[in-house]
């Protein structure tokens, strides 16, 4: 018997319908920081601008940008319990106690952690950096441009790279060999192919220009994340049955 549809010590339906509460949330609240961040600074495009257009876009919207960066903040820490979550619910009593399981957990409580790094720049370097440009002459603003590129460049390879790229799609990789035999199969073809999507911006550590592949590996995580709540609430309701 399915140990999440009524096998003996198997996860209340409680529980479950939290997981997929949580999962919803995660994919959702990515819309608060694209839509905030977007009217604010031209984000995610902007990442890749100079300090001569960046900066002046922070410090004329620095209270639109903090909001944008701590609701884009808040999802990136939230991928840690949302995998957890996934892993305690989909995968099991047996599969959830398995290695990659815990490994999935490890991977993307690290990966949190790189995300936090990469975004905090925005909440705390980038407005001092705004704040220096907008009396600076041409020689300081030339300094401050090396210190912004410095500080993005070595910010984004923790945050997007590191965090995203890298640590995401291995979490996500193994949360979807954790969960395999009891999610459907779709949604474990499903979770490959986000995995895989997830981790081609690391061909700009080969030197080539990812583009917007940063994003379109967020959006189908994000996708993921909903998708598996739509399942996660379905078996819910039937255990309520």
């Amino acid at each position: 018997m399915n140990a999440v549809t009524g096998s003996p010590g198997a996860t209340g339906p409680g529980r479950i319908m939290g997981a997929a509460a949580l999962l919803a949330v995660e994919g959702l609240l990515i819309f608060v920081p694209a839509v905030v961040l977007g009217q604010a600074v031209n984000w995610p495009q902007s990442l890749d601008d100079p300090a001569a257009v960046t900066l002046p876009l922070v410090a004329g919207n620095e209270a639109a940008l903090r909001l944008g960066y701590l609701a884009y903040l808040a999802y990136s820490l939230l991928f840690l319990p949302v995998i957890a979550a996934l892993v305690t619910v989909l995968a099991g009593p047996e599969g959830r106690l398995r290695p990659v399981a815990r490994i999935a957990v490890i991977l993307a409580a690290v990966s949190a952690l790189a995300r936090g790094v990469g975004i905090l720049r925005w909440l705390t370097v980038m407005p001092a950096l705004a704040e220096s440009w907008a009396g600076a002459d041409p020689a300081l603003r030339q300094v401050l441009s090396v210190q912004f590129q410095a500080v993005n460049d070595y910010g984004g390879g923790i945050g997007e790279l590191l965090g995203v790229s890298a640590l995401g799609s291995a979490a996500v990789a193994c949360t979807v060999v954790a969960t395999r035999e009891l999610a459907p199969t779709w949604l474990t073809w499903f979770g490959a192919a986000v995995a895989v999507a997830s981790a081609l911006p690391l061909a700009e550590l080969a030197g080539v220009d990812a583009g917007a592949l940063t994003s379109v590996g967020v959006a189908a995580v994000q996708l993921w994340f909903l998708a598996a709540a739509a399942v996660l609430s379905t078996r819910a309701r039937r255990r309520h049955r």
